[in-house]
């Protein structure tokens, strides 16, 4: 896997440049104690704090930060708490800190800031930001340095944000390995309600539908499914927080969905009625059109060529193939590895720059590798 080397437009350790004094974390869960990881990881004294003093035992036993003292004076902090006490949190950081800059990594930027306004809270060194990042699993024990890597990471000034400011919290989300990326607080929460939020809510509730299915009917799933679904394993507690503070925009791309939903339920109702099919082969194909909308990796619009290879379900196989790779001189740009049930190997869908495709084809057939299919079959 190849990685952007490009040191120009991303300094080694732009947010050591930057701040003098430790960086305080308030949330020792997943994001909290990714972000401690990561910096910890270049250095950086790492603060943390969290409501529970388990989840901050565990925090700092992994080795995310360290505990608080009562002389740390932290130039920036960071608030990585549930939605529905954003507000409260970033509110008493802003009192105990008033030098320091604070950020939050909230999933919603209006609704906190909203409620901070109402307050009469003075925000001149405060900045709402959201790394586009996560798993399913939450927890300090399910943190990783890495997550952020290549991710967006949303900055939402205001006039009254200043540079030096909105230089160090573009500067912590380029140290973790994202991409800073300003937006308006309304831009965002519109922009998360499409391609996050509602992708949650559909993938549940397809999900949703297993529970009255056959065992049968499951045996059958395939990367596909598995595909659709994977998000359908998130917390239920934080997504109704999410959901709720987040409620306008997504029931405006739900309404929206609702009615292509209706749609092509109709037109499938009646299949051989004039321009049913067309409804149906339509609607799979402004798919088409809006996947090829979405930035590919690093954030380019190019597209790769898959092939699909068969791998024996044995010890050190992976590892042979990326060999066999580097020995061609081709480089992977994305793996996905499913599973047949009973079956005694994977299938290992490649993609790779459409340059190289022949030369990897070829060159793992001449190695022994069976190859399934590729993007031109």
């Amino acid at each position: 896997m190849s990685e952007s080397t490009d040191t120009r437009a991303r300094p080694a350790n732009p947010l050591a440049a930057r701040v003098h004094g430790p960086v305080r974390i308030v949330g020792a869960g997943l994001l909290g104690s990714s972000v401690g990881h990561a910096l910890s990881a270049r250095g950086i004294d790492v603060i943390l704090d969290d409501s529970s003093p388990s989840q901050l035992r565990l925090a700092i036993d992994y080795g995310a930060g360290r505990a608080a003292r009562s002389d740390d004076a932290p130039a920036l902090v960071v608030v990585a708490v549930p939605p529905d006490v954003t507000a409260d949190v970033v509110e008493r950081e802003l009192a105990m800190y008033p030098d320091a800059v604070v950020t939050d990594v909230a999933s919603v930027k209006l609704e906190p800031l909203r409620t901070l306004r109402e307050r009469g809270i003075d925000l001149t060194h405060y900045i709402g930001s959201h790394p586009m990042a996560g798993r399913e699993r939450g927890g300090a024990i399910s943190a990783r340095a890495d997550i952020f890597v290549g991710r967006p990471w949303v900055v939402c000034r205001d006039e009254e944000t200043s540079a030096a400011d909105l230089a160090l919290v573009e500067a912590l989300a380029l140290d973790v390995g994202a991409t800073p990326i300003e937006m308006t607080p309304e831009d965002h929460d519109r922009s998360v309600a499409l391609v996050s939020h509602v992708p949650q809510l559909v993938a549940s509730l397809l999900a949703g539908r297993f529970l009255d299915a056959q065992d049968a009917s499951l045996r059958l799933a395939g990367q596909g499914v598995r595909d659709t679904t994977r998000i359908a394993a998130s917390a239920p507690e934080l997504w109704v927080q999410i959901l709720g503070a987040n409620a306008e925009p997504v029931v405006d791309v739900l309404d929206a969905l609702a009615v292509d939903l209706s749609a092509v339920a109709d037109a499938l109702r009646a299949p051989e009625a004039p321009g049913s099919r067309r409804a149906v082969a339509d609607t799979i194909r402004r798919g088409n059109d809006g996947v090829e909308r979405l930035p590919g990796k690093h954030g380019q619009n190019r597209r790769f060529d898959q092939f699909v290879v068969m791998v024996d379900d044995t010890p050190g196989q992976l590892g042979r193939l990326f060999g066999d790779f580097g020995e061609l001189e081709v480089n992977v740009e994305d793996l996905r590895l499913e599973h047949s049930p009973g079956a005694q190997f994977g299938l290992a869908e490649v993609s790779v720059d459409p340059t190289a495709l022949r030369r990897a084809v070829e060159g793992l057939q001449e190695r022994g590798w069976k190859i399934a299919s590729t993007t031109n079959d």
